[in-house]
Order: structure tokens, then sequence, then C-alpha cells
């Protein structure tokens, strides 16, 4: 049986733990030739010395199961490094079709507290090495396409958060990166359309190291046996789908995954609209008409969909 990407290559950076090795293990299931990049750092926050070590376990993990996979030990946020990344993938498999970034830090902070450093440095992991790689690829899909005259096979899976949707507090380096992100996927969508490349993102829950202390207190497996609702499991096999052939029509969405579920979001729509009465509002007739309206809204709704997974504490 021919499996859905056999004869594919694929990157997924950030693949040395968690939700990256989940899903390199479902590509490499599904039959793509893996390239799993970790820059290998123990802390969540990116500290610690890097280390090739997560990396290589995960592709000793994928041959042994009888896959295609080469490690690399590199900073996505750094563009020799993520040209670097790319380059591996063409040079091992012949060709890159498949870029699902994943590579992310957190350095969790109130905005009254948080330094610039906290704050440039989440941006430059998630949305500079989620520009890095993507850029790269891109290129080579462009320049293939251009070579054989018509379109080629090319998948971006990003990963953007729920803190950019309903917000988050604590994270507001966090949650600009993954709303920048989501802006990205869609301006690639675009441009790369025509070259037969698709690109999408997903908003992920999964309980990881990046998340241990997020989903604390959520509903944990109960029996033996029982699969945690927040696996990141769940999440792969989307991934999965999204880099494959079937998938071929799915392009600049964003959608919500986790135990079980996928939710496909919908662009902002408009809630509510106002026209002045003469050429220009006034203050008196802004506040007439915005006042009234935000007034009787809940105090707590805010632009965003703080209510499409309705996961419960546990």
């Amino acid at each position: 049986m021919t499996l859905p990407l056999e004869g594919l290559s694929a990157i997924v950076t950030g693949a040395g733990r968690g939700l990256g090795r989940a899903e390199a293990l479902e590509l490499a299931r599904l039959g793509a030739g893996v390239v799993v990049n970790d820059f290998g750092q123990p802390g969540r926050d990116g500290s610690g010395a890097a280390s090739a070590g997560p990396a290589e376990e995960v592709a000793v993990e994928i041959r042994a199961a009888g896959g295609a996979a080469v490690a690399h030990r590199g900073d996505v946020a750094d563009h020799e490094q993520a040209r670097e990344l790319v380059e591996l993938a063409i040079s091992e498999f012949g060709k890159l079709d498949v870029l699902v970034n994943n590579a992310g830090i957190l350095r969790d902070r109130m905005i009254f507290s948080m330094s610039e450093e906290e704050w440039d440095t989440v941006i430059r992991v998630h949305l500079k090495g989620h520009f890095n790689t993507t850029h790269f690829a891109a290129a080579h899909w462009r320049a293939r396409s251009k070579a054989a005259g018509g379109p080629v096979y090319g998948r971006v899976v990003n990963t953007s958060s729920e803190a950019f949707l309903a917000g988050s507090a604590g994270q507001p380096n966090y949650a600009a990166a993954k709303g920048g992100i989501v802006g990205l996927t869609t301006s690639t969508a675009m441009a790369l359309a025509k070259y037969g490349v698709t690109a999408n993102a997903i908003c992920p829950r999964a309980r990881t190291r990046m998340t241990e202390d997020v989903f604390a207190g959520f509903a944990e497996p109960s029996g033996e046996g029982e699969r945690d609702a927040l696996a990141p499991e769940h999440v792969s096999p989307l991934v999965g789908y999204l880099a494959s052939p079937a998938a071929a029509r799915v392009n600049g969405q964003l959608l919500v995954v986790h135990g079980g579920m996928v939710a496909v979001m919908e662009r902002p729509r408009v809630a509510a609209k106002f026209d002045t009465a003469k050429d220009v509002f006034s203050y008196e007739e802004l506040d007439e008409a915005l006042s009234g309206y935000f007034e009787n809204r809940p105090t707590d709704e805010s632009f965003g969909a703080a209510e499409v997974l309705g996961l419960k504490r546990g």
C-alpha cells in the first residue's frame, strides 16, 4: 500500500520534544523522509547549552521504525542556520516538500514587567524563526516551479496559538508572535499558491514542557490506557493531513486542534457598523453609538475566540 507521504521529504522544527516530536514521527509514519530540527536547549525559555541530543534521538527513533530521518541541531531564528536547514533537506532527499514550523520558547511576563530582551527573544524565535525557514523553502519551490514550467509540490504548516485568538495576560510577546505567524501564513498562502504550494496554521492544545503550567489543573487521564486529551498525538494527525496531497485545496486556513477535535476558524467578521449622520463623526456621536453598543455586551467579551474549545479543568 502506498503511504500518503511516500516519496516526500519534510522539515519539522523544534522536533526534539513534545509536539514537534509527535509531528515528526507522524510524518515519518506516513512515509516522508524527515529532517528533525531542534536547537536542543533544555530550558523552555531558551536557556542552557544547545545540544544535538534531542534531534538525534528522534531521528534514531524514526530510523529504528524503518523510516528515513536526519538530525539538524540549529537555531531557526538565525537566518544562516535556517538556510543550512533547508539545504540539508534538499541534499539529503533531493528536494523539500513539506515544512512544519514548530520551534518556540517562552519568556512569560506581564506587559508592565516585561523587559525588551524578553520581548525581542520570543518574537525572534517564534516569528522570525517561522519567516527564516519559510523564506528559504519558498525560494526553493519558486525555483523548482520555474524550472518545471508549472506548479510543484509544497506544504507549509505553521504553529500559532489561542493566545493570539483569545488573549493571554502574561504572554504579550508570545501572543503577538503567534498573531504575526497567522499574518505570515496567509500572506505566504497567497504568494505561493501559483507555484502549487499551500500554507496553513494550526492552534494546538497539547500538554508539553512548554505548557506544563498552562494546563496544570486541567483534566488528565484517570484510568490505565486512557489517552490524555491534551496529548500531542491528538495534534500530529492534522499536521500529517495538511502535509499530504489530500489537502491540496486547503490553503490560508487557521485550524484549532486538540483531543479529537478540529475547528476551522473564520476570518474576523464585522460585529456592528455605525455611520455618521454628517460628513465626519463628532465625539458626541461616537460616544452615543459606541458606548451604547459596548454597554450592552458582556464585560468579559473580547476580540477573539475564547469559547472555541470548551476545555474543562479537572
